[in-house]
């Protein structure tokens, strides 16, 4: 059996490992890829993630089975509709069906018709709209968010008028994010503890994986600039059986099925994105597809074949399979480049990840990295690199990781020294 994923960040190394695991050995290919997947998987570097024709081309040439889309951005491009008209199996919602994600507007819309709790909001498609609105009286703060895709990072807190006019220009006038700022939501801000829940959909069945927590902010104590996440960790320590129950019944079978009333049947991984208010929780945002670094802790920690669990996903057939999980803890430490999130150098060698992947309970994912003429790594992104510790509770695994990431060493890299604390 031939797969192909294609993404190119820890969360694709992480698919990419799980499927090695799985017990039919499928061959692994990967577009593009990075440099710790192409040690396992043969990987298309010269292709980018959006090429939809070319991935479509080498899906025919290399007469792949399986093509498994695993990051945001192909996704909103139409990958999955593509590789079905050929004829071959796709793992992923439709690109109507992401639109969930893509487009702040349509999720948040979708969840105001269909009762799904979440933060009140207003929608602007015009700067002068959108600043009309904050000189009018509101109460602050507020979280300014632009319409689509901006890699974690186009949701900015504003505190009084001027900032949000500040933060309205540089998202809509300025384009910081492109497009994706062309319209915006402006949301009242909900306080709470956040709570990642990723879960398989067939279209018709929900299906939750055990619950995490991410840390979005650059530093220590939730310092800086929001990222595409720092770090995370699983299980959550406040996801309680009640919770659980509450957001299946108000949360997670609502939106399945608010997707088929829209005509959008939803097949794949779906990311709810919650807070624990006062109010019972509540919806900040969903993404289509598994969370980067939220994959790096859920699926270690999942005992049922993965590849069985694609296939009832796609087959639709999700209710004939359970899913079991380890009765463990993970905990994710991303390493970043110096700069990261605004600007930072690429290029770097880095040393000692052979020597903490090898220890019994550790992974290391590769985020931003590429393989150079020696086969050595160099860093390649922002976020370079995920260490992943499993141990039998959250203490142990938190404790275990630090143990040993100052092993791995690159220039100017920095990593949070409080993931998993929340």
């Amino acid at each position: 059996m031939k797969i192909l994923v294609v993404g190119s960040g820890g969360r694709e190394h992480a698919i990419v490992k799980k499927l090695a695991e799985t017990s039919r050995k499928p061959e692994l290919y990967a577009v593009p890829g990075n440099g710790g997947i192409a040690k396992i998987a043969k990987c298309f570097s010269e292709i980018k993630a959006t090429d939809t024709e070319n991935i479509v081309k080498l899906t025919q040439q290399e007469k792949f089975d399986l093509v498994f889309v695993a990051s945001d951005d192909p996704l909103a491009c139409g990958l999955v509709d593509a590789i079905e008209k050929i004829g071959v199996r796709a793992f992923g919602p439709e690109k109507k069906a992401a639109e969930i994600e893509w487009s702040k507007v349509f999720s948040k819309g979708l969840m105001k018709k269909y009762n799904i709790p979440t933060a009140a909001y207003e929608a602007f498609g015009s700067f002068e709209s959108a600043e009309n609105y904050v000189k009018g009286g509101i109460k602050f703060p507020v979280w300014i968010k632009s319409d689509g895709l901006a890699l974690g990072k186009g949701a900015i807190r504003a505190i009084n008028v001027d900032e949000a006019c500040d933060i309205l220009k540089y998202i809509m006038q300025e384009k910081a994010f492109g497009d994706s700022g062309n319209s915006v939501i402006i949301e009242e801000e909900l306080i709470g503890q956040e709570i990642t829940v990723l879960a398989f959909c067939d279209g018709k069945m929900v299906k939750p994986m055990a619950s995490s927590q991410d840390h979005k902010r650059a530093f220590d104590g939730d310092k800086g600039e929001n990222t595409g996440g720092m770090g995370t960790f699983s299980p959550s320590r406040i996801y309680t059986p009640e919770i659980a129950d509450y957001c299946m019944r108000n949360i997670y079978l609502p939106t399945i099925d608010a997707m088929q009333k829209e005509d959008r049947k939803y097949k794949g991984v779906i990311y709810f994105q919650l807070i624990l208010t006062a109010e019972g929780a509540k919806v900040i945002e969903y993404n289509a597809r598994f969370g980067d670094p939220e994959a790096q802790v859920v699926l270690p920690r999942l005992k049922t074949d993965f590849l069985d669990i694609i296939d009832a996903v796609i087959d639709e057939k999700l209710d004939e399979i359970g899913i079991e999980w380890e009765d463990n803890a993970a905990v994710c430490v991303v390493i970043a480049s110096g700069g990261y999130p605004v600007k930072y150098a690429k290029g770097y060698d880095i040393t000692g990840i052979e020597e903490v992947d090898k220890i019994d309970g550790f992974t290391v994912y590769h985020a931003g990295t590429a393989l150079d003429s020696d086969g050595g790594f160099k860093t390649s992104g922002g976020r370079v690199l995920g260490v992943t510790a499993v141990d039998k509770d959250l203490p142990s695994a938190i404790k275990k990781v630090y143990s040993q990431i100052d092993k791995i060493n690159f220039k100017d890299m920095f990593y949070r020294k409080d993931i998993g604390v929340k």
